[in-house]
């Protein structure tokens, strides 16, 4: 037991879905599976299955704070992933306890709206995640998050993908991993941009699509897993290659797991499966 290595504890901020797909549920789930110790701050109560989203209940951003005080007190904090915050006042006290806390290797996932089309932050909320970027070490956009942020049009091609992240990395200092599974013109390629030792990167890291209707929680799960697999290891692009072979096996899993009628969820834990 002695050579044990410990497992990275990770704190997920994040709102519950009760199918169990996405959210704080596919938080822990993804933290586990990279062989973490995952905790979680609830910010808000969905009401939401794979079909779709019919309500939220915020959490009192004093609650939320209050949650992340409680586990920081107590435990050390290896890394911080940030999902749904949903108010802009929410957005607001999480940036101030950041700056208070200064928590290791930040991963923002910038939730503005569900797979299954729900919306899940207010338009002052959208607007002022832009605000907390700087805030932490990465920050994963899809097609229409990275638009906001970088206050453009979505893309329509990777060429566009490559500059919004771009941008976004200039303007916060913060990296970037621009996912573009839902990209129009069909490319498998996601946009890594980060800065190590004074010297500014862009990755395009290729990957191969996965035909399903399966993918809630799969921005959850990925921002998760990455801020796991973050803890002893270099820079995000071995993060990311850390990671991507889980995502890819989890997205075959999930056409097996037979989760709802919509959309469905990734199956977190296919290695145990096969």
């Amino acid at each position: 037991m002695a050579d044990r290595v410990r497992a990275p504890r990770v704190l997920c901020i994040a709102g519950t879905d009760p199918s169990g797909g996405a959210g704080l549920l596919a938080d822990v789930k993804a933290v586990a599976a990279m062989g973490g110790y995952g905790m979680g701050a609830v910010t808000a109560v969905t009401v939401q299955n794979t079909v779709g989203v019919t309500g939220v209940h915020a959490v009192p951003p004093e609650t939320v704070i209050a949650q992340l005080d409680a586990v920081a007190e107590d435990v050390v904090i290896d890394a911080v992933k940030i999902g749904m915050l949903g108010e802009a006042g929410l957005v607001e006290a999480v940036g101030d306890w950041l700056r208070r806390r200064r928590p290791p290797h930040v991963v923002l996932d910038p939730v503005m709206v569900a797979t299954t089309g729900g919306q899940l932050a207010s338009d002052d909320a959208a607007h002022r995640l832009r605000d907390l970027v700087p805030l932490a070490d990465l920050v994963t956009p899809n097609v229409p998050e990275l638009a906001v942020l970088c206050g453009e049009t979505s893309a329509t091609d990777i060429e566009t993908i490559v500059g919004q992240a771009e941008l976004v990395h200039e303007q916060t200092g913060c990296a970037v991993l621009a996912t573009t599974g839902d990209l129009e013109d069909g490319s498998a390629e996601d946009v890594l941009v980060e800065t190590e030792g004074g010297r500014r990167t862009t990755l395009r890291l290729p990957f191969v699509r996965v035909d399903t209707p399966h993918t809630h929680g799969t921005g959850c799960s990925l921002s998760s897993a990455l801020a796991t697999a973050r803890v002893g290891v270099p820079d995000w692009e071995a993060a990311y290659r850390r990671v991507r072979p889980w995502m890819d096996g989890a997205l075959h899993g999930g056409l097996a797991l037979e989760v709802g009628r919509g959309s469905g969820p990734l199956d977190h834990t296919w290695f145990l499966h096969r």
